[in-house]
């Protein structure tokens, strides 16, 4: 049996913790940014208050991959509070690309699920259409 308070349980299960939330941040940022249009200090205010928490050194080089895979574009608009800011919004292909990851978001709780209360999934549902 684990010893629960042990160092070396908490730090594999914080990286654990870290992995999945790095494995779904794509998916989550283009969730944010499907819904309007958006500067990155909002998307990140938004991860914040779904307890996702990332640094702007993790978001900033997530955008430009995704806009040069040309899932986003962005725009320039003028502040009332500073220099002009850069907002996103998805392209035909982020949106697509979104509804793809929606349906394996949605399969991958399924199979997750009927295994923590102790059923195997349908055959059908983890492998969707």
């Amino acid at each position: 049996m684990y010893d629960k308070t042990s160092p070396k349980i908490r730090t594999e299960i914080e990286s654990a913790k870290a992995d999945m939330r790095r494995g779904m941040l794509e998916f989550v940022v283009l969730l944010i940014i499907s819904r309007e249009k958006i500067y990155a200090s909002d998307i990140l205010k938004k991860l914040k208050l779904a307890d996702l928490l990332i640094v702007e050194g993790t978001l900033y080089p997530l955008l430009s991959r995704l806009r040069s895979e040309k899932l986003l574009n962005y725009t320039w608009e003028e502040s009332k509070s500073g220099p002009p800011r850069k907002y996103y919004t998805l392209t035909p292909l982020g949106e697509e690309d979104l509804a793809q990851l929606k349906t394996v978001w949605r399969s991958l709780i399924k199979s997750v699920d009927s295994l923590i209360a102790g059923q195997s999934a349908p055959s059908d549902e983890m492998h969707p259409e």
